[in-house]
């Protein structure tokens, strides 16, 4: 058996963007595309957390989507225990639907307003046939609400009835009642109080400890994703720019824009040590910068960073993508 579960390689997704046909015609304008996702490859390995971290429009929720399979890749595979998830139909899909799962951003968003909680959770159960007969999946619900942090007379309820940070507890039982070993959480705390973001990391954690789960955490907070990492990989316009262990990334960043990502984070200890302020904003995704697309922004880019792609190095127990960093720059 591997120790890889999920295997992400040359990954890329492409969206059109043009206007209606007609508008076209009449102004003369060709199709646009902007590319969300552009050749990404990494690795999750089992029973580990994988962060994928970066700013707003960065792909995060995208590469989400396209390994749970809500939206095709336009190239690449997606390799889940082996197997290319990307080029399976939806009958053949059915079959390992249930080993990976989705905790989505909005807990209210994602549960059926018009559905009781009870039945909310015990929709997988009978979709993937877990557990056969009424009074085994009412047995099994009442279980999962506990395992949660939940009542079993909170099934009776609807989604209305709860706090944010409750129905992200609900999300969370329905993902766990297909038995998955994979689950994929888009930025799962970001709609919650701070207060109540604690417990619910704290409780994923368990739950990763007592189902040997699998985890891939989508965030765009860096103190979330300090806590619980193991590995994280840094995305911008759509590309892996580094990719490290979660203790080294934030002891010894790598890349110019990780070093900028880590330096907009309040410094609680107070260290004093030098920080370098945010600069500027994400590019237009549908006319990106030619070369690094990050050179716009770098205060260590110069003329090759403008012309060239730079591809993911070793650098000590590092992977980056910087031309600054293999000639010594800065």
């Amino acid at each position: 058996m591997t120790d890889v579960l999920v295997g992400i390689e040359n990954l890329s997704r492409d969206f059109d963007v043009s206007k209606p046909w007609l508008n076209r015609v009449l102004e003369n304008e060709e199709k646009k595309f902007v590319t969300a996702v552009n050749d990404v490859s990494f690795e999750i390995r089992r029973g580990e957390t994988f962060a994928l971290v970066g700013e707003s429009g960065s792909g995060k929720s995208t590469i989400a989507k396209l390994i749970v399979g809500l939206i095709r890749p336009t190239g690449g595979q997606i390799l889940f225990d082996g197997t290319n998830v990307a080029t399976r139909g939806s009958a053949s899909m059915r079959q390992l639907r249930s080993r990976f799962q989705m905790i989505f951003q909005d807990p209210f968003a994602s549960l059926n307003p018009r559905w009781r909680v009870k039945d909310i959770i015990a929709e997988p159960l009978r979709t993937f046939g877990v557990v056969e007969g009424r009074a085994a999946w009412e047995k099994r619900v009442d279980e999962l609400l506990e395992t949660v942090g939940l009542s079993a007379k909170d099934g009776a309820k609807y989604p209305h009835e709860f706090s944010g940070g409750q129905r992200q507890r609900v999300a969370i039982a329905r993902a766990l009642s297909a038995q998955p070993e994979f689950i994929v959480c888009d930025e799962p705390t970001s709609a919650l109080d701070v207060s109540v973001q604690a417990q619910i990391l704290n409780l994923m954690r368990d739950l990763q400890d007592e189902f040997g789960l699998t985890y891939l955490f989508i965030s765009h907070d860096l103190s979330v994703v300090r806590h619980m990492a193991s590995r994280i990989g840094v995305l911008y316009l759509g590309r892996l720019v580094e990719v490290a262990e979660g203790k080294t990334l934030f002891r010894e960043p790598k890349h110019p824009y990780t070093k900028m990502l880590l330096d907009a984070v309040p410094d609680l200890e107070m260290t004093g040590r030098s920080r370098q302020p945010v600069e500027g904003e994400i590019p237009n995704p549908i006319d990106p910068p030619s070369g690094c697309t990050y050179h716009p922004r770098c205060p260590l880019a110069n003329d090759r960073c403008k012309r060239e792609v730079p591809v993911l190095k070793l650098h000590e127990n590092t992977k980056a993508a910087c031309f600054a960093l293999e000639e010594g720059r800065g």
